[in-house]
């Protein structure tokens, strides 16, 4: 698994990450390696304890990296380490015991910056004061805020440049120096609305540009001048689609330079072999152009924009999907994954385009893999809605195999042109595999993506018009044996489905949702996820809630369901498959529940190996005992 692609300062040279199971310690081993763009000639440059996130400096001496060397396996956090290109060994710089995140150098290459959550609590009592109480992948935090930190590379002093009941979310030193622009959330009860302050180093003044927006990335152009950002304003509450802003940096005032393309830049795509140390992509600004990714149907290109005409043009786009990418004076270094193969590093000099990675080309090319067909259907109110459908393995003519619809979650994210190992298991199996972008999803416009208040409406209704297109213009799918499952908004969407129909043969509801006044008070973002999505809270519109929670219908199930679900998911709690559990055992259905006792929510691509590979054996059962007659797997 391949992740974060960095171009050297001089653009010979791509440091990248590469990631791999290890069957030994059931956990990940990762490299640094170094691929010459020129002669792609790729060489393993640093290999120690998860060494990962590797950072040029400006003069392009010596790479900064997060690592856990010399730390125990069980520690927490990690530990920020430098070095040096041309040889000498590498040495750390800081250690934090919350972890560091985000590091980047300051323009002289003496100090860098970076973020670490702060704050302790009693590992036998927790006394809680504030929400949320926890966070997904992370555990208790409500004893923690997260603040912008530097680092001197000489001497290894740290200093903490922020203070208070806040959490900074993301930051950019400027190009000389002497400012730092970092998005700044401060209220707990709506922790999407942040501020983006800048800081300045001399004076020690923290100034605030603007406020109310969702912010995901910032960077300066070349000059200082201007702050971009990746944010949304929230116009539509989550559905809004994340946009590339600029204000100048000493005013407020952002522009949408995007807007017009009614496409979201932020990467939803679902890939399940995305390195667990992979980075998001962000907007970069270079020279006169800014670089970003946009979202759009089944893809994930790569665009640009001039900002002083505001001309946008594609500048890396396919039938492909682009993970990761870095800028400087024109040249791309990106990682890109199609639906038969999985990420490799690129690079694109603005006339030519060379893979600088083969390491997934020998174990390809021992097995076969299902080449996903892309079908459009228009659905009953007139709107397209795109999909794909997967041949089982060694389908003869004039046979009929059964079928797995897979969801995916969100709502606002999407399938699309990236490799998924699972749905090519599916289909190894000998599974017809459908999948597609009903409404909700990320891709399209804005228009459709908005599912506000109206779950288990349209995008059922998307979901269920698939299934009988599909079944109408696929003779080998065996309209009698389809099974549905999915995870998070795939889980309550499977809920919902079992709860409205018995069209499928099996269902296997995975770190799903049933019941949004439960999920409202137990999760990391319920209490705003929920009013934004259902619509108000669980007192001022007790029958939205209600009527929205699959729980309510739990009488109506007549499809054999079984609910997994990680025990370590504060994204949808457990007690969301556990209720559901048990109301459909107390109701004699026919119902089973897999409680894996470690794992974050999106633990299907991050839990440790074993357990990914204990979880698919599972959902494979399940449906292979339902959907081919198969004696269960105990």
């Amino acid at each position: 698994m391949v992740s974060d692609p960095q171009l050297s300062l001089g653009l010979d040279r791509v440091a990248f990450v590469a990631a791999r199971c290890d069957e030994e310690t059931d956990d990940y081993s990762t490299a640094i390696w170094i691929a010459n763009r020129i002669n792609g000639e790729a060489l393993s440059f640093l290999r120690g304890a998860k060494d990962h996130h590797p950072r040029w400096s400006h003069d392009g001496k010596q790479l900064l990296f997060l690592t856990k060397r010399e730390l125990k396996p069980s520690a927490k956090g990690n530990a920020l380490w430098v070095a040096g290109i041309d040889g000498g060994e590498p040495r750390p710089v800081a250690k934090m015991e919350a972890g560091v995140e985000q590091p980047a150098w300051g323009h002289d290459d003496r100090r860098i910056f970076f973020l670490s959550s702060v704050g302790d609590a009693d590992d036998d009592v927790k006394i809680i004061d504030r929400i949320p109480i926890w966070s997904d992948a992370f555990g208790f935090t409500f004893h923690q805020r997260k603040h912008l930190h530097m680092v001197d590379v000489a001497s290894g002093a740290v200093e903490k440049l922020t203070e208070g009941e806040m959490n900074v979310t993301c930051m950019a030193p400027s190009n000389r120096g002497q400012l730092v622009a970092y998005a700044a959330s401060k209220n707990d009860l709506d922790p999407r609305r942040m501020d983006i302050v800048v800081y300045d180093l001399g004076s020690g003044e923290h100034v605030k540009l603007v406020g109310g927006f969702f912010v995901e990335s910032l960077c300066w152009s070349p000059d200082d001048s201007h702050i971009e950002f990746l944010g949304s304003d929230l116009g539509r509450g989550y559905a809004t689609h994340m946009s590339v802003w600029a204000m100048p940096a000493h005013k407020e005032h952002p522009e949408n330079l995007t807007e017009g393309l009614d496409r979201g830049c932020s990467r939803r795509a679902y890939y399940d072999l995305r390195s667990p140390f992979a980075s998001a992509p962000a907007p970069i600004w270079d020279m006169g152009e800014i670089y970003f990714p946009v979202s759009d149907g089944g893809r994930f290109d790569l665009y640009r924009i001039g900002f002083e005409d505001r001309e946008i043009e594609p500048v890396v786009a396919g039938d492909f999907s682009i993970e990761e990418f870095s800028v400087r004076s024109g040249v791309v270094a990106y990682t890109s994954t199609t639906a038969t193969r999985p990420a490799e590093v690129h690079s694109w000099d603005g006339t030519r385009e060379t893979r600088l990675t083969h390491f997934n080309d020998r174990p390809l090319s021992t097995i076969d893999l299902s080449t996903p067909s892309r079908f459009l259907f228009t659905a009953s109110d007139g709107h397209p809605i795109e999909g794909w459908i997967m041949r089982p393995y060694g389908l003869v003519d004039g046979e009929r195999r059964p079928a797995i619809l897979d969801i995916h979650g969100g709502p606002k994210s999407k399938y699309g042109d990236s490799f998924m190992f699972e749905l090519q298991l599916y289909a190894a199996r000998g599974y017809a595999v459908i999948y597609l972008n009903p409404r909700g999803s990320d891709g399209y416009g804005t228009e459709f993506a908005d599912i506000r208040g109206a779950y288990g409406t349209r995008d059922y209704m998307d979901i269920m018009e698939a299934v009988e297109y599909v079944t109408a213009t696929y003779p080998f799918v065996d309209p009698d044996r389809i099974g549905v499952t999915g995870l998070s908004y795939g889980g309550f969407m499977t809920n919902w489905i079992v709860t409205h129909t018995d069209r499928f043969k099996a269902a296997v509801s995975q770190n799903g949702i049933c019941n949004w006044t439960s999920f409202f008070g137990t999760t990391d973002i319920g209490f705003y996820f929920a009013p934004d999505q259902i619509g108000e809270d669980p007192w001022s519109n007790e029958k939205g809630y209600r009527d929205a929670s699959p729980f309510s219908y739990a009488p109506k199930v007549s499809t054999p369901i079984m609910f997994v679900h990680s025990f370590e998911d504060y994204r949808c709690w457990i007690d969301q498959s556990i209720m559901f559990h048990t109301a459909l055992r107390y109701l004699s259905k026919k119902t089973r529940l897999v409680l894996f006792m470690e794992g974050s929510h999106v633990f299907r691509s991050l839990a440790k190996p074993s357990i990914r590979k204990k979880r698919l054996e599972h959902i494979l059962g399940w449906f292979d005992e339902h959907l081919k007659g198969e004696a269960p797997k105990t």
